[in-house]
């Protein structure tokens, strides 16, 4: 009944998520639907400017808690209907917010294990506390891993509040200040071409500075290793 209860705040978070996808609710914030109804917004945001960026806010808290896969289309959003530097702040403080609270639920569910984790899990916890600092780095820009899985991840390996408050800030300020850039575009490419894919992320324009400073994350480690090598020569 502990187990069951140290696990209820991840699944409660898992449930909303799963209930706001099966919703539809993230179609609000599809591109097309942002562009055709953005005179309007601009105009409710430009009256109502605090409530619109508290707005901006809590929706990513909420979409970064519940790990809502799609939660990009926010951002874009964002982007869109607030500007580049604005939208990034906004959309940066509200993932920040969101992935503490999933952190949070993550590491309370995972501190009542039994401790008899398999060899392979062990071997992942241990190259993880040799190098935690490009570990996590590592984690939050890497653009293919999941936001929210990388966050159960670092609350599964017992990362450092401090460390994860880093990593995540970081990372994730990276990751949406491209994806508000690109979002901040939309509406110019969706009157121009009528219709977008986001499959835009998958340019390498996109791609290849993200992943440059991921491996530079990997840096340490690979210097560490080489030495290592060098020393058994």
């Amino acid at each position: 009944m502990k187990r069951l209860r140290s696990f209820l705040p991840l699944l409660i978070l898992i449930g909303i998520g799963i209930g706001l996808l099966a919703s539809g609710a993230l179609n609000r914030f599809d591109p097309h639907h942002i562009a055709s109804e953005e005179v309007s917004l601009r105009a409710s945001i430009a009256m109502h400017p605090l409530v619109s960026g508290l707005l901006q806010i809590g929706l990513m808290t909420l979409g970064i808690a519940t790990g809502l896969p799609g939660a990009i289309v926010i951002v874009l959003a964002g982007g869109m209907l607030f500007g580049i530097v604005t939208g990034t702040v906004l959309s940066s403080i509200g993932t920040l917010l969101g992935a503490l609270i999933l952190f949070f639920a993550s590491r309370s569910a995972f501190d009542q294990g039994d401790g008899n984790a398999p060899a392979l899990v062990e071997k992942l916890r241990a190259g993880y506390h040799a190098y935690p600092v490009s570990y996590a780095m590592f984690l939050r820009l890497v653009p293919f891993f999941p936001f929210g899985g990388v966050t159960v991840a670092l609350a599964w390996l017992r990362c450092p509040l401090w460390l994860f408050v880093t990593a995540t800030a970081f990372g994730g300020t990276v990751m949406i200040a491209f994806e508000t850039a690109l979002g901040a575009g939309l509406t110019e490419t969706i009157a121009r071409e009528g219709a977008v894919s986001l499959n835009i992320f998958a340019h390498r324009s996109v791609l290849l500075p993200l992943l440059g400073m991921a491996t530079l994350a990997l840096v340490p480690i690979v210097l560490s290793q080489l030495r290592r090598l060098s020393r058994k020569s």
